[in-house]
């Protein structure tokens, strides 16, 4: 009802409406309302814009310009003039090193942005903008080194990475030559299995994508430019992304990636190994040596190759008089590098690599190195110490050992007691009492029915002893009888000396001694049997291939005399050369050779053989030197007169009979090689002093090791009272009388790995130069994994060198040098190296083009002998011959693999940033950085499927206790 009631009404309402107004009166109402509402909106609008023009013309300045919009605007702004942007050209304080600094920046953006961006536009704005953002970074880069303390950097950090990377390396190596020879890369291998063992030592992180992967190498550098962005420019810049890409880039891909690539090319290295040692002549013993020892084909065809074209340019002179003979002993060494190429290059292709040593412990003839000189010899002597521990004869050899040091300490004591009692200081009844604890030490170590192992002895000699130590005072010499006794039973005894001579430790020692023959070949292509200097066509070295087929009962004659002499000039040093021509006889066969010796090898070579055997010093005299008008003819001729002389008597065979040994070095100072000197005179005069204390140093505080604690605690109170002189010797003892097991057993390094840790031990890590010398040695030389004996040894002996050499300021000069290379004048050089190496003469350097691969080849060789010429015989008279010369062509080799020298330089770069921003937790960063390696991942699921069932096993264990206890 309601809405029917609506719309009736509603109806009435609008038929009413129409019937009134009309049917048009609807249009017209809702025009009437539209012109009000409009005519409402103008009036608005005028009296709005009239008021606005009056307030604006009340104001100053009410006139604007009118607004530009788009492209005219961009256009505008193109258009104005830039304000100038000051810069400020200090960036260090120092101007020797602002000065080099602006340029390499100002090359920087001229080479790596304007030649592109001024295509784009001419407002310098932008390049400014980037220069001042650089100018800060080094700024604050500049601040931060300022602050820093580099000397443990420089001294530990540095040291502790390379032998890090040398320790990985050696690893690897080993690693390999377990698993054999049988891969079809080795090089390959050798990279995978060297990142294999850097995470099981690392632990944390792996470089290997860095390394490998040049696209991974890129992003670690840009995420490390971007990271040192953000610590060194302001907030403001580093927002602006497109300035902070620019310079990023040019960071990372124009300067550090060119750089890095640099410094890890192995053709670089050996370039600059080259350039640092270029003073010291290449022996062509040692090139000989390199390529007998060479297992790269490569090197050997490239040596090869430039001999044969070095042999076909002789061939095609045309000479005449004296010139052809020297041609001719150049055609020879040619032939004969060929000819040892050829041979080591059929041997490599077909895998029959022979082992000299296991083909010398085969052969039989060998040198013979007396007992006695075994004993005093640290290379020696360690060999020996481990045939005597294999047989079970280690109480004979300590128990000597033992009273050598006891008879030194004595006798020093002794003296040192006299001289005090002479000043009127008594401490007689203290002294003996001390000595004689030590003899019962002694006594009670080796002979006495307590001690274990015993030295099996006469037991009257054994007796006769006890009685002498209880009732009288003990001497220096008390143990003589029974020590003279067990030498006899070593030097006798089958189980000891004789054996000895039959094992393969013994030929081992003879290779460390260097008395073991090169391998060498005889006879030469032409058939003619002149010789040349390094090797002889017919030489005493017997080839491999004949070494087997020479009877051993074969009776040699030599015969040698001076045939001529001369003067000769080498790069300005005059000298005069005596030409020695050699005769050597056996029962099949007869040759001859001519060989070259100047007056200080036949002095070296004197020298040489009176300290090894010391009856020859009252027979043999060399003639004396003359200083002035040595050259003059009358004088050469009279040398040569009484050089032949003492060649006569040296060659005599009563002399070869009563010395057998002797037969060794005269056939090696006759052989037609470069002679190898042995110790200069400055050494042997620093052996005369270093010697005494040396051996009693290496007796008493190497191989007294087994004396009670109480007799520590007795010579420590003994030194306390004795004067400055005894009171160093005391402190040595102390050290090296503690009670340990009889047995000195080798140490060998943990085989999970290790990093090479800061401190070595208390005595030494104070110690800066020592510390460098002994960790590298360990790592270089291998030593911790041989007898630790040796490298106490050696520790004591580099102790007593700086010590004697320096002595107690070594630090503190290390410490001022470290200061002085970062000096100002220093880094100014560096920058100036850098800029000058980039941009050479303000141009940017070329891309040097990669070198031929023989021309590579060849560098490697000559790297390689310029190495082992430079290190010095006083080395491998310490360490042996062989040992020193597997660790230098370790060391070498180590730099051959552009993968592992980038990974040093990292981890170098690495150990920098962290030095240089300590609180800014690098470390954690380069773990993230890192953290993609697939050696990473690989040992974490090694890690993780090892430690499983030791978890679970864990658990279990854990289950059952608590079900146990409730």
């Amino acid at each position: 009802q309601t809405s029917l009631s609506i719309w009736g009404w509603g109806s009435l309402g609008l038929v009413l409406f129409l019937v009134t107004f009309g049917p048009f009166a609807i249009f017209y109402f809702a025009f009437y309302i539209l012109c009000f509402v409009g005519g409402g909106f103008v009036v608005t609008l005028l009296f709005g814009k009239s008021n606005s023009e009056k307030y604006l013309e009340q104001c100053e300045h009410s006139f604007l310009p009118c607004t530009s919009v788009g492209i005219p605007k961009c256009i505008e702004e193109m258009k104005r003039e830039a304000r100038p942007i000051k810069i400020d050209r200090r960036l260090t304080g120092a101007n020797i090193i602002d000065e080099p600094l602006q340029q390499v920046i100002q090359f920087s953006l001229r080479d790596y942005v304007q030649y592109w961006y001024y295509t784009l536009s001419d407002d310098e704005s932008f390049l400014l903008e980037i220069r001042q953002a650089l100018q800060y970074a080094l700024v604050q880069f500049s601040a931060r080194s300022k602050e820093t303390d580099w000397q443990p950097y420089f001294t530990t950090r540095l040291v502790d990475d390379f032998g890090t990377h040398l320790r990985v390396f050696r690893k690897a190596q080993q690693r390999i030559a377990e698993k054999g020879n049988q891969m079809k890369d080795q090089a390959e291998e050798l990279v995978d299995t060297f990142f294999e063992v850097e995470v099981e030592m690392e632990k944390e992180v792996c470089r290997d994508l860095v390394c490998t992967s040049p696209k991974d190498e890129e992003g670690f550098l840009r995420d490390l430019c971007e990271v040192l962005l953000y610590i060194l420019l302001p907030p403001g810049d580093f927002q602006n992304k497109i300035m902070r890409y620019f310079v990023r880039e040019i960071l990372s891909r124009g300067i550090l990636l060119p750089l890095i690539n640099q410094l890890s090319d192995p053709d670089y290295i050996n370039q600059y190994v080259i350039w640092m040692i270029r003073d010291s002549n290449c022996n062509y013993e040692a090139f000989m040596n390199i390529i007998k020892l060479s297992d790269n084909i490569g090197e050997l065809e490239a040596v090869k190759d430039k001999a044969s074209e070095e042999l076909q340019y002789l061939r095609s002179l045309d000479t005449a008089g004296d010139d052809i003979n020297t041609i001719k002993n150049q055609i020879n060494s040619l032939l004969y590098v060929i000819k040892v190429c050829d041979s080591r290059i059929q041997r490599l292709q077909s895998g029959k690599e022979i082992d000299t040593v296991k083909l010398a412990a085969n052969f039989g003839k060998l040198c013979t190195v007396p007992l006695d000189h075994i004993l005093v010899d640290n290379v020696a002597l360690q060999f020996f110490m481990d045939y005597m521990q294999q047989t079970g004869g280690q109480a004979h050899l300590f128990f000597w050992m033992t009273v050598e040091g006891y008879r030194v300490t004595a006798q020093q004591q002794l003296e040192v007691l006299q001289s005090r009692q002479k000043d009127g200081k008594h401490q007689t009844n203290q002294t003996k009492g001390l000595l004689r604890a030590a003899a019962f030490g002694v006594y009670e170590q080796y002979l006495s029915e307590k001690a274990s192992p015993r030295v099996n002895i006469d037991d009257n000699l054994v007796a006769k002893l006890a009685e002498t130590l209880n009732h009288e005072d003990p001497t220096p010499e008390i143990f003589d009888d029974i020590q003279r006794k067990v030498y006899e039973l070593m030097l006798r005894d089958e189980r000891f000396y004789p054996s000895f001579k039959q094992n393969v430790l013994y030929v081992r020692m003879l290779a460390e001694l260097d008395m073991l023959k090169d391998p060498s070949f005889r006879g030469s292509d032409d058939g003619e049997g002149e010789s040349f200097n390094g090797s002889p066509t017919s030489s005493i070295n017997l080839s491999l291939d004949d070494l087997s087929n020479v009877p051993t009962d074969e009776t040699i004659q030599l015969h040698a005399y001076i045939s001529d002499t001369g003067v000769c000039n080498d790069h300005g040093k005059t000298y005069a050369l005596y030409a020695i021509t050699v005769h050597r006889r056996n029962a099949n066969s007869e040759e001859m050779w001519k060989t070259y010796r100047r007056y200080s090898d036949f002095h070296d070579f004197h020298m040489r053989i009176t300290e090894q055997f010391e009856n020859l010093a009252n027979i043999l005299k060399l003639p004396g030197k003359k200083t002035f008008n040595n050259m003059d003819r009358e004088f050469l001729e009279k040398r040569k007169k009484d050089l032949n002389a003492y060649l006569q008597l040296l060659l005599n065979p009563e002399m070869m009979k009563a010395s057998p040994a002797l037969a060794h070095y005269v056939y090696d100072f006759l052989e037609n090689k470069a002679y190898s000197k042995g110790k200069g005179d400055f050494a042997r005069k620093m052996d005369t002093f270093v010697n005494p204390l040396r051996n009693s140093m290496r007796n008493v505080s190497n191989a007294v090791k087994s004396i009670p604690d109480s007799l520590a605690e007795g010579m420590t109170k003994m030194s306390d009272n004795m004067g400055k002189m005894s009171e160093r010797l005391g402190q040595d003892i102390k050290q090296s009388f503690f009670k340990v097991p009889p047995l000195m057993q080798k140490t060998y390094s943990d085989p999970d790995h290790c990093r090479v840790a800061a401190p070595i031990d208390d005595n030494v890590d104070d110690n800066i130069p020592l510390r460098v010398m002994l960790l590298l040695m360990d790592e270089v030389f291998d030593l911790k994994e041989r007898n630790q004996w040796l490298r106490r040894n050696i520790k004591n002996l580099l102790q007593q060198l700086i010590r004697a050499t320096y002595g107690d300021t070594i630090n503190r000069k290390i410490v001022d040098h470290v200061d002085w290379m970062t000096s100002p004048e220093q880094v100014a050089d560096a920058v100036k190296r850098f800029r000058d190496a980039f941009w050479p003469n303000g141009i940017l350097a070329e891309t040097v083009p990669r070198r031929d691969k023989a021309i590579r080849m060849r560098t490697r060789v000559a790297g390689k002998t310029k190495l082992l010429e430079v290190m010095p015989d006083e080395l491998k008279h310490i360490i042996g011959a062989e040992t020193t010369r597997k660790g230098i062509l370790r060391v070498f080799e180590m730099f051959q693999h552009s993968q592992l020298n980038k990974r040093m330089v990292y981890v170098f770069l690495e150990r920098f940033l962290e030095t240089l921003f300590p609180q800014n937790k690098f470390p954690e960063l380069f773990h993230k950085l890192h953290s993609r390696s697939k050696q990473m991942q690989r040992y974490k699921q090694r890690l993780h499927s090892t430690q499983a069932p030791s978890l679970q096993k864990s658990l279990l264990v854990s289950h059952i206790r608590l079900l146990m206890h409730l």
